[in-house]
């Protein structure tokens, strides 16, 4: 039961580092490097979890996990040098990219696209159409309303993170019985 509040507690740390990331990003477009961090550290500790408990259903191949943040970092630093993500999103991306199996990837990185593209949308319709009278200085908003075609992503990769980890399976029933 206490290696399952600790996987729990790992999982929250890591979601809760997300959605801090995701407002930095709109307030300034500035993910803080803490937040990548967070996310690494709370991944190694329930990995460290998980083969503690020693339960087949729950111990993870750690290859596949680093392959799919190698993978991610590749794609995201492709992005970066196209001028289209920050590095700051390609951290936060590769980390929670490690969160998956590379089997898992996909739905992280499918989930993480589909929400960039609606923060995209949004973007496009605030610039076009100006919608807030006084917006906080040196925001998104702000940012976006005088002209600047910016997309706080880190709101995208935590929500690509948080459905990825519905979807994978890590608060399924089945999963968390393992520790059981």
């Amino acid at each position: 039961m206490v290696l399952l509040i600790l996987f729990l507690f790992s999982i929250f740390v890591a979601l809760g580092a997300g959605v801090l990331s995701g407002l930095s990003d709109v307030r300034g477009l500035t993910i803080p490097n803490i937040y990548s961090v967070i996310v690494v550290v709370s991944f190694l500790f329930a990995y460290g979890v998980l083969w503690a408990n020693g339960s087949e259903k729950a111990a993870w191949p750690i290859v596949a996990h680093l392959l799919s943040g190698v993978l991610t970092f590749s794609i995201t630093a492709l992005l970066f040098s196209l001028r289209m993500l920050g590095a700051a999103d390609s951290k936060l991306a590769t980390g929670y990219a490690l969160w998956f199996r590379l089997s898992d990837l996909p739905l992280f990185l499918a989930y993480m696209t589909l929400a960039g593209g609606i923060m995209a949308l949004i973007s496009l319709v605030i610039m076009r159409r100006k919608p807030f009278s006084a917006p906080r200085e040196g925001g998104w908003i702000y940012r976006l309303q005088r002209g600047e075609s910016k997309v706080p992503y880190g709101v995208a990769i935590f929500v690509g993170a948080f459905a990825a980890f519905l979807k994978a399976g890590y608060f399924s029933s089945d999963f968390l019985a393992a520790f059981l």
